[in-house]
């Protein structure tokens, strides 16, 4: 079994900030930092940190060539990502002084995925195996398609939410890991204790997985509902937590694990990685979140 990120490959510019910039406000940041990013990059490196085997297909730019060398130092397969002749994606995000963080992006290479090439990709891809897909490349729709042809598990983490979202084939989809403002805006509930019921008498084909920030993590099905709360570090950068909760439960999950042990973990290694600047630099390895020693302060 072989995981597929098809997923998207930014430069993060860092900006550490006093508050977020208001409209018509010009504000002085306290430092600027450079990291390897973009939500694809950040789950294929949770993945592999975790122990997984795991595939990034992806563009990047000529200027880009620093992401592949961060993602095949950490044990990511790197063949399926190609180079374009257009920039590298990046973002713009800023880290207030309670670690809160707020993100421009400009998509770049990561806009230039088309479905030929998503088919050449897939082709080296059969049943059993488990695609992870986000909404920061073209062609989302047609590679959920093309996946559950072959018989691919299809993970979506439907972030960032915008119309395109609603023009997927989502009933394509076996699991969704969301967070509330996501879900709110695939399912219309605001009331976050009903999101994971509304969400799956929607896709009632789909797993759940609900991240709640302060409260926690939910996952249902049509089986089992667990839940799990967060732990107890110092907030210093959320940027990458959502990327790394994410690779780390399809991590467990993918090889046969439970939902309530997904939880456990992926709610460890996210907290690890709030606690720590950067998106690439704050995702922890399998054995640092196993030997951590975190309070846990909520159920």
């Amino acid at each position: 079994m072989k995981i597929l990120n098809f997923g998207s490959l930014n430069i993060d510019n860092v900006y550490s900030v006093d508050h977020f910039v208001r409209p018509g406000e010009t504000l002085s940041s306290d430092s600027l930092s450079v990291f390897c990013g973009g939500k694809g990059l950040n789950q294929s490196l949770a993945l592999a940190r975790a122990g997984a085997e795991v595939y990034h297909a992806g563009m990047a730019g000529r200027d880009g060539v620093m992401l592949l060398d961060v993602m095949e130092k950490s044990g990511v397969h790197i063949q399926y990502v190609k180079i374009a002749d257009v920039a590298t994606g990046h973002a713009i995000i800023q880290v207030n002084r309670s670690g809160q963080n707020c993100i421009l992006l400009y998509g770049g290479a990561n806009q230039q995925v088309t479905e030929e090439f998503a088919e050449e990709v897939l082709s080296h891809f059969d049943k059993g195996d488990w695609l992870l897909l986000q909404n920061e490349i073209s062609s989302v729709g047609s590679i959920m398609k093309a996946a559950k042809r072959k018989g691919m598990t299809v993970v979506l983490n439907p972030s960032p939410m915008n119309e395109k979202i609603l023009e997927m084939p989502l009933e394509l989809v076996d699991y969704f890991i969301l967070n509330e403002v996501e879900a709110a805006g695939l399912c219309g509930c605001e009331q976050t204790e009903k999101m994971a019921d509304e969400l799956r008498k929607k896709f009632p084909g789909a797993k759940i997985v609900l991240t709640l920030g302060s409260r926690g993590a939910v996952y249902q099905d049509k089986n089992i509902r667990a839940a799990h709360g967060i732990y107890n570090v110092p907030v210093v950068d959320t940027t990458a937590a959502g990327d790394t909760f994410t690779g780390y439960f399809i991590e467990q999950v993918a090889g046969g694990g439970s939902p309530e042990k997904a939880l456990e973990l992926a709610s460890k290694a996210s907290s690890l990685a709030v606690s720590r600047k950067g998106a690439e630099p704050s995702i922890p390895l399998m054995d640092e979140v196993l030997s951590s020693r975190l309070e846990l302060l909520s159920v």
